[in-house]
């Protein structure tokens, strides 16, 4: 009996180092037996690293949500109106629309971006310390940022806390550590639909009133919270463990800190797996061409590793001009996607505003953190915030820390395995995108609408 129960408090105790890898694999496995397995992987046998951009690049991978079965997972978790997400639309007169207007709204001068940046990190760490969850504390900084930059207006506390809690359960639900929660996310519909006419460019004058809001939550108040709320709790994390990085960040100059960002989005980039159907044929070579229709999984965390020595290693030095192993057009590096294929509309404002809030909380803080940091990132980055004024000794929270995150892995996991395969399941049977393309036409003709000063 003694030795039966020392094995069982030992088989106990070495949970957190083994179930949860194990788990994985189950999720992996589950989510090809429902989901089904479609895609070629890109890289893989049939495109190598080498034909990654060119692929990627080609004007016939240019489908967006049609066609495969993965869009029905993604629009799942993209509601309400998926179909107007900018990043889901598929080519034409609709995408130019809206695509023109987000641009019109991200067109803002480096001093005002940098200086709205400022404002609300100002905001967010007012009266923060000690133990916190990066994401979370970054989430309502980014719903002020995303609504200025929208309304042209500071954010009322009743907007940010509806933008925040609608992005908090689509990265809780994509992570699958929550379901979704549609009155959530409608209510924040319904605050847009009654603010329209307040938004600081013309939005598309062919599409509904709720077209219209479903467009601005998907791209201003989806993505793009989640997304720089993300990157940060990503850049944040590395800093508080790698201290000396941390150091040389607060007192080095700006080309420091934007080595320190490139290489954060290179082994932490906030795209998985993006996927493109393709419209057309892709030769290849004389033997090989990947037919129109076919499902291309382009792998960011693989080409983000491929050609690089040491590539799970966090070096900034890989970007520095003078000690890089190549120069930096030439990395395996597309935080923001390719030019020819729709990058992110962001691409020049957030690293600007990533800088300044980085130096914000650098400036107040110096940051300590001993959990596990994956690209996924589901427990949400623990990290302890010391005042630069305070008494620094993190020891004995750091030892606490990284006991408590390997039991919530433990935990987390096994959520994230029931909740996963429900929400799979549950995609797969409403078929969202698939009941869209049968019933919607191909294309309707939108306009941006007279442009005005903000």
């Amino acid at each position: 009996m003694v030795i039966a129960a020392v094995a069982a408090v030992l088989v106990l105790m070495s949970l957190p180092w083994w179930l949860p890898a194990r788990i994985v694999a189950v999720r992996a496995w589950l989510f090809a037996r429902i989901n089904g397995e479609e895609g070629i992987p890109v890289p893989g046998d049939l495109v190598g690293v080498e034909r990654f951009r060119e692929v990627y690049a080609h004007p016939a991978a240019n489908g967006r949500s049609k066609g495969a079965a993965l869009s029905d997972l993604f629009w799942y978790w993209l509601s309400p109106g998926p179909e107007m997400h900018q990043e889901h639309l598929e080519a034409g007169e609709r995408y130019d629309a809206v695509a023109h207007v987000t641009r019109d709204l991200l067109v803002v001068p480096r001093a005002q971006a940098e200086q709205l940046a400022r404002r609300c990190a100002g905001r967010a760490l007012e009266d923060v310390r000690g133990l916190i969850r990066l994401r979370d504390l970054m989430m309502p900084l980014w719903a002020e940022f995303s609504y200025e930059l929208v309304f042209g207006e500071p954010c009322p506390r009743e907007a940010r806390d509806l933008i925040a809690g609608n992005a908090n359960d689509v990265v809780t639900s994509l992570k699958c550590t929550g379901l979704r929660h549609m009155r959530r996310r409608l209510r924040l519909t319904g605050y847009l639909l009654d603010r329209l006419h307040l938004v600081r460019r013309p939005l598309p004058a062919g599409l509904t009133p709720r077209e219209q809001a479903y467009y601005l939550q998907g791209a201003f108040f989806n993505t793009a919270v989640v997304q720089m709320s993300e990157a940060m709790a990503h850049l944040l994390l590395v800093l508080a463990q790698h201290p000396d990085v941390q150091r040389r960040a607060r007192t080095g100059d700006d080309r420091y800190l934007d080595q320190v960002i490139a290489e954060t989005l290179r082994l932490y980039p906030l795209f998985g797996i993006a996927h493109r159907i393709t419209t057309g044929d892709i030769r290849l070579d004389e033997r090989t061409t990947i037919p129109a229709g076919s499902v291309l999984c382009f792998d960011y965390p693989e080409f983000h590793r491929a050609g690089f020595a040491d590539p799970g290693r966090f070096d900034p030095g890989r970007f520095d001009p003078a000690l890089g192993e190549r120069p930096a057009k030439e990395l395996n590096h597309i935080p923001f996607g390719v030019a020819a294929n729709r990058p992110c509309p962001a691409w020049r404002l957030a690293p600007i505003a990533m800088r300044v809030v980085a130096r914000e909380v650098l400036d107040r803080y110096v940051l300590d953190s001993s959990v596990t940091h994956t690209r996924s990132l589901p427990s949400r980055g623990p990290c302890l915030l010391t005042p630069r004024d305070a008494p620094h000794r993190p020891g004995p929270v750091l030892a606490w820390l990284r006991v408590r995150d390997r039991w919530e892995d433990v935990w987390r996991s096994l959520v994230q395995l029931v909740l996963g395969t429900y929400m799979v399941w549950h995609a797969r049977r409403q078929r969202l995108c698939e009941r869209h393309f049968l019933t919607e036409p191909e294309d309707r003709h939108v306009h941006p609408g007279p442009r005005h000063g903000s």
